[in-house]
């Protein structure tokens, strides 16, 4: 089956002629139909199959030429979960659409809402939005949905990750009952499912690629390695391979950070998005990397969604994600549109469970390849899970020790008798024994913390000892030759 073999206008054609596409993919092909047929849809389709595509053509080819929104009114809705995949969306909006008089904005959070209240002012054919920022919108009456047509759900397994239920089931009170409702997702989950049901009508259901499964072209390795060693091997492949526009996934924000630091040192281009980042700052980095600026970009899960780049050929995972959902989601990244790719992990003893977890999903196990010059020094099995381990709440807030009464007052370790001061930690104990001292003295009131160093706070009136009324015992003072160092 060809374009032209699937009742899509002239403009349309054209439009994927400059792109060089002449074939539709599975997605595509099962999709295109069935919404310009009016129906509702429920499709499932790996990242990378051109599954957004296959819902901007066919809501083009019914919008275009349709009656003018009046001020604030907008024909087509489309919510996503992050800003990215907003942006990109309405870039293939625009890519399509551009022998077409579809008027089509983007909105979504971190940027001024002035200036995307005035472009909603004039009404809109289509609207790209992420849910908080559209909810923002409406309360300020900038938006309405009477004259609206359709509704597209896109990522929506991510929407409810991301905790936006309330804010979709808030949207979908606002919206006129008769309208087309389209739902895409990579994977569906029963939470999903469980959406579906009171939101569509008797849908037809696609399910182009199977529940939890990876691309077909995706070459997967793991690479064993101490944990120590992860930032030096990864530096490694980069440079004795020459790879080139190399995507890197971190769990966390200030990982991230760290890393871009740390490849930057060794002489790598890299750069960084996640949440902390504004708007422009993610924007930029973006645009360098798609430029081949940046040899190296590291996101985390949530914000490398919406990077759509078709030739992108390597994808590290320098941290394993906790949810196997999130692995498909990853290396998705690569081998899009037809095209081959890599996927690299790098596996460390204290992520053998997320490893394990993730081959049981998608019921593989994957090769490992140990890289010359970076042997384990232990087995992986024997080194434990830190990670995952939950980590212990500092004492004074929340979780008190044993014998310990409000902050102030004796405690079984620190007994104070009339006329005798608590016994000090040694010199000789070390820098770990001082600052566990200041660190006691801190949760009394008598220190603060500087980021992670403790400084000496103004001393408060001393409160009297229980049950000798003695108030001349002075609190414990740090020894005078005792160092502070921080072991955090």
């Amino acid at each position: 089956m060809s374009f032209e073999n699937m009742g899509l206008s002239e403009g349309l054609l054209k439009a994927l002629a400059d792109q060089q596409y002449t074939t539709p993919t599975p997605i595509q092909a099962q999709a295109i139909p069935a919404i310009l047929s009016g129906a509702d849809v429920m499709a499932s389709a790996q990242t990378g199959t051109g599954k957004t595509a296959g819902f901007t053509l066919p809501l083009l080819q019914k919008l275009d030429g349709g009656e003018r929104t009046r001020g604030g009114q907008i024909r087509a809705l489309i919510l996503t979960p992050t800003r990215e995949l907003a942006a990109q969306v309405h870039e293939s909006l625009k890519t399509y659409g551009k022998y077409q008089t579809v008027r089509s904005a983007v909105i979504f959070g971190g940027v001024k809402i002035n200036p995307q209240m005035m472009i909603l002012r004039g009404g809109l054919d289509v609207l790209v939005a992420t849910p908080g920022r559209l909810m923002d919108l409406y309360q300020q009456n900038a938006v309405r949905f009477d004259q609206l047509e359709v509704l597209v759900l896109d990522e929506a397994d991510r929407m409810l990750d991301m905790g936006f239920i309330r804010d979709i089931k808030k949207i979908l009170a606002l919206l006129p009952p008769k309208r087309q409702n389209l739902l895409f997702s990579a994977t569906f989950s029963g939470e999903i499912r469980e959406l579906a049901k009171g939101l569509l009508q008797n849908p037809v259901q696609i399910n182009v690629a199977p529940l939890n499964t990876t691309a077909d072209r995706v070459t997967q390795t793991l690479h064993p390695v101490d944990k120590s060693r992860k930032t030096e091997l990864l530096s490694h492949l980069i440079r004795t391979n020459s790879w080139y526009q190399v995507l890197v996934f971190s769990r966390t924000k200030h990982g991230a950070n760290k890393l871009v630091q740390m490849l930057e040192r060794d002489g790598i281009n890299a750069g960084a998005i996640h949440g902390n980042k504004s708007q422009p700052q993610r924007t930029k980095v973006l645009h360098q990397f798609k430029n081949g600026e940046l040899q190296v970009l590291v996101a985390t899960d949530i914000a490398a969604r919406g990077i759509d780049i078709d030739q992108l050929p390597h994808v590290i995972n320098f941290d394993l994600p906790d949810v196997p959902e999130d692995y498909v989601h990853r290396i998705g990244r690569t081998a899009r549109a037809g095209a081959e790719g890599a996927a690299i992990s790098l596996l460390s003893g204290d992520q053998l469970k997320q490893l394990k977890q993730i081959e049981r999903v998608l019921k593989t196990t994957m090769k490992r390849e140990i890289v010359p010059g970076f042997e384990l020094r232990e087995r992986l099995e024997d080194v434990k899970d830190t990670e995952t381990r939950r980590p212990q709440q500092r004492r004074g807030q929340g979780a008190p020790r044993s014998g310990t009464g409000r902050p102030g007052t004796a405690r079984k370790d620190t007994a104070r008798t009339s006329g005798a001061r608590p016994q000090q930690a040694p010199a000789h104990q070390g820098a770990t024994s001082a600052y566990r001292e200041e660190e006691r003295r801190q949760r009394n009131g008598n220190t603060t913390f500087d980021g992670d160093r403790p400084v000496a706070a103004k001393p408060r009136n001393p409160r009297p000892a229980r049950g000798n009324g003695n108030s001349q015992n002075p609190r414990p003072r740090r020894s005078e030759g005792t160092k502070l160092v921080s072991t955090w």
